[in-house]
């Protein structure tokens, strides 16, 4: 899902959560909430009822105070909802579009969508503009997604903003439009939106615009600041190629390995291949064969014979003892480390604050392809 490879935009997260929990107990529980809205409220349990429920979801999503329950988290976020919170309409419609803890339910999922999108939730209309984007839930309606992710953008969603970028970029509901496209990216850059850092990035170095490679490594940079996966394979694909903008000789090495590490099967490919070849490392075939064994699981899309063909090679030089060991190496990983696969944001523990629970699907606006984040902390 790499648009520096084949010019396919990648569009963001549908929803996002972020709650704290600060201490529970069996008597009361103080809770710190932060939500869309910015607002963050000390809770104790002779709160409000809506506020209670609140509370709840996020201990049984989080696990924290109480027995993890995804469940249970539905169930109180959904009544927190049914009592018109705009923030628990915008979760309860995530819960129902990503089946956590209720089945799948795209229609229910733009419903609530819908609700916080009318109590003016910016993320809420991006979601919403999803759906209309889609089909999904609702009548198939680009013209009504452009509209949802321009008034989620003028109201600071950069998210949104973003989405309007690949419309343009694309031509999808509106007229193509590069400039315009810019526009909306830089948009949701100002909004510190690390995707709209990406597609600039990917803007500046290969898509049909004026190159400016140390502007588009300064863009992809920021973005793997800000913790899209993505964009640390990209930068790495910009250093190989231009060596004279990397900080190290290392750099776009060790960006591979990360970016490998995180389900990128693109990364693990391209460190098979220069294992392989041994022109900017020193060549190891045993690291090579292992690779590409790694991006096969990661769903490499390189065609099957070429593939086939090398790993051929590489099993006639390390024999077959040796290959059935690194194929075990590398099944043994990705079996302990699937949940880590194509997810977007926050791309390690320690760039989470302690007790953060994240929830971040993304979705390739060609394919539609959900991918799901990895599990709340």
């Amino acid at each position: 899902m790499e648009r520096i490879y084949r010019g396919n935009v990648i569009v963001l997260s549908m929803a996002w959560v972020v709650v704290a929990i600060v201490g529970c107990g069996r008597a009361s529980c103080q809770t710190l909430i932060t939500d869309p809205r910015g607002a963050q409220q000390t809770m104790s349990a002779g709160g409000a009822s809506v506020e209670k429920e609140i509370k709840l979801g996020n201990a049984y999503l989080g696990g924290h105070g109480a027995v993890k329950d995804e469940k249970l988290a539905a169930y109180w976020f959904e009544k927190a909802a049914e009592a018109g919170d705009p923030w628990a309409e915008q979760q309860t419609g995530y819960f129902y579009q990503a089946g956590i803890g209720v089945a799948v339910d795209a229609a229910r999922a733009a419903h609530w969508y819908q609700l916080a999108a009318s109590s003016g939730l910016p993320r809420a209309k991006t979601n919403l503009g999803v759906a209309y984007l889609w089909g999904n839930g609702v009548p198939l309606d680009k013209q009504m997604a452009v509209q949802l992710f321009r008034e989620a953008a003028n109201k600071g969603d950069g998210t949104g903003a973003t989405y309007l970028g690949n419309l343009y970029h694309l031509g999808r509901g509106v007229s193509k439009d590069e400039a315009a496209a810019e526009h909306w990216y830089m948009v949701g850059a100002e909004l510190h939106d690390p995707v709209a850092d990406y597609d600039l990035g990917t803007l500046y170095s290969v898509e049909d615009h004026p190159h400016d490679f140390r502007r588009a490594a300064d863009w992809l940079r920021k973005s793997v600041g800000g913790g899209y996966v993505p964009a640390i394979h990209s930068l790495g694909l910009l250093l190989e190629n231009h060596p004279e903008l990397a900080r190290s000789d290392r750099e776009s090495l060790t960006l591979f390995e990360e970016a490998s590490g995180y389900g990128q099967w693109r990364s693990s490919e391209a460190l098979a291949i220069l294992y392989g070849e041994g022109n900017l490392i020193p060549r190891d075939p045993k690291a090579a064969y292992y690779y590409f064994q790694l991006a096969i699981l990661q769903g490499a899309k390189t065609p099957k014979e070429k593939l086939d063909h090398v790993m051929q090679l590489l099993s006639t030089e390390l024999g077959a003892e040796q290959t059935a060991k690194l194929t075990a190496a590398a099944q043994g990983w990705y079996q302990q480390h699937r949940e880590n696969v194509e997810f977007l944001l926050r791309k390690a523990a320690k760039r989470t604050p302690p007790g953060l629970a994240i929830v971040t699907p993304e979705e390739d606006l060609h394919a539609g392809q959900i991918i799901t984040a990895p599990p709340a902390s």
